[in-house]
């Protein structure tokens, strides 16, 4: 003879332990947000987030100024995906790790390796995961200027 104990017996027993531990004020996950003790995210709360890297700050206006540099134009044009935990950078040093260099060459301004002509023609034609960059998105003059930054005058 079984001695299994009726689904319902089993059903009612469950919800008696949860009645008790609702009853008792019993918290299974701390959901109280306090603050953290120097200005951080709520304890309880999401982690916060990694560090990132600000890009440059290029003033509204005339795209055609020359007053802009190579290194702030791709910073601002291309650093939502090129600089620090980029998805850009992430897949770049996945491909560097995975030919046998150091992760900074995820970097793509840590890249010794490129060429300006490479540089244009990845950003016009697209490569991968990378979309294809139109002259609204970079003109052709910033891009020359971000082209001679990451191809170091080759």
């Amino acid at each position: 003879m079984s001695r299994a104990k009726p689904l319902s017996q089993m059903l009612g027993l469950g919800l008696a332990l949860v009645a008790a531990l609702a009853a008792s004020g019993c918290k299974l996950v701390d959901t109280d947000n306090k603050a953290a003790a120097q200005g951080g995210p709520p304890a309880g709360g999401p982690p916060p987030p990694p560090p990132y890297q600000m890009r440059a700050k290029i003033e509204a206006g005339d795209r055609l100024h020359t007053s802009v540099t190579g290194a702030d134009l791709f910073s601002h044009r291309c650093g939502a995906c090129h600089l620090t935990w980029g998805m850009g950078t992430n897949l770049l040093t996945a491909q560097q790790v995975a030919a046998g260099k150091t992760p900074d060459k995820g970097l793509l301004a840590n890249r010794d390796d490129l060429t300006a002509d490479y540089v244009k023609s990845v950003v016009r034609m697209g490569k991968g995961a990378m979309p294809r960059q139109t002259r609204v998105d970079v003109t052709d003059s910033e891009l020359d200027k971000i082209a001679a930054y990451l191809g170091k005058g080759k």
